[in-house]
């Protein structure tokens, strides 16, 4: 059973904690933070506290890494070199070079190195995947992330906060590759992070628009990919999906009863994330070839992010190499 341990106890590390305490199949053993008053929620759960990570190093095989993401290369980093399987939140890094240094380091150490990428794990991923083949020729997709519910993080603005999801979640979704993609922000908050974003990402033969937002009334995480042949409504919060029977031609249009696919159920991305993590570390601590990590990080979408936001800065268009991606 793995031993496990927590870098990290705001909001979210609270999260990593109560979902972690759930899974059967790892041992818990501490939550390591710099603020000492953490310390009693640590003893809430009956686990160790360690008011440096370092020390915790020793009596755990794995951490997850709950912090600042400006702290995420250098933790992440020490702890797969102190041969630790690794989880970190999203995103990795803000740097692509970072983010491939501590994919080779990991496959090097052969230790599991996981990303936060939480929309891998809505059931809405599978199914319209599925779906894909059926819907014709993609003509556009359109997705939003968009709240007002917290204070903007002060770590990073919305692209690498918010827009990493989706952007995340269409490089998994999609065989076509991207090519270029631009963006516009709005300061109007902080000079230092975008408080909004539209991105535009050019896959060729169709386009991907987001609208990212911590300014917006609505909370949102939606997406509607618009087929030849049908048009699909994704609801990642309600983890609903409607799908619309509709052709349209020069000469006529076509439709058909809209309808909620009956197929996707519903769960908790996070808890199951943490639990697939811990799947992958017991697999490898017995000695057995894990060949697929659905979790690792895909460099593509922490590029892309970069890419964006330097669009943002210069009002360039910035073409995206996929074969470049170490460069």
């Amino acid at each position: 059973m793995v031993r496990i341990g927590i870098i990290g106890s705001g909001k979210w590390g609270e999260n990593h904690l109560k979902d972690l305490s759930k899974i059967s199949s790892c041992h818990l053993v501490g939550l390591a933070d710099v603020d000492e008053l953490k310390k009693e929620l640590a003893e809430k759960n009956n686990i160790k506290f360690f008011s440096k990570y370092q020390e915790m190093l020793s009596h755990v095989d794995a951490v997850t890494v709950v912090v600042p993401t400006h702290f995420h290369y250098e933790i992440a980093k020490d702890c797969l070199l102190q041969g630790k399987h690794v989880f970190v939140e999203k995103p990795l890094c803000f740097d692509h070079q970072q983010a491939q240094e501590l994919v080779d380091l990991a496959e090097e150490k052969k230790l599991i190195l996981s990303v936060g990428y939480v929309f891998r794990f809505n059931p809405l991923m599978n199914r319209v995947k599925e779906l894909l083949p059926e819907i014709g020729d993609i003509h556009y997709i359109h997705g939003r992330y968009i709240h007002s519910t917290v204070p903007p993080r002060k770590d990073s603005g919305a692209i690498f906060n918010l827009g990493v999801h989706l952007i995340d979640f269409l490089n998994a979704l999609l065989e076509d590759n991207p090519q270029q993609i631009y963006a516009k922000n709005s300061h109007l908050i902080s000079k230092q992070n975008e408080d909004s974003s539209f991105v535009t990402i050019d896959y060729g033969n169709f386009s991907a628009h987001l609208e990212l937002s911590c300014c917006h009334p609505l909370k949102k995480r939606d997406m509607w990919i618009i087929g030849s042949k049908e048009k699909l409504y994704l609801d990642f919060l309600d983890q609903v999906l409607e799908r619309y029977p509709l052709i349209v031609t020069e000469d006529k249009t076509e439709r058909k009863e809209t309808f909620r696919d009956p197929e996707v159920g519903k769960n908790q991305p996070l808890y199951e994330e943490l639990k697939y993590f811990v799947h992958l570390c017991n697999k490898k601590n017995m000695g057995e070839e894990v060949s697929f990590n659905l979790s690792a990080e895909n460099v593509l979408t922490t590029k892309m992010c970069v890419l964006a936001i330097r669009s943002a800065q210069e009002n360039e268009i910035y073409p995206v190499k996929v074969d470049e991606l170490g460069k």
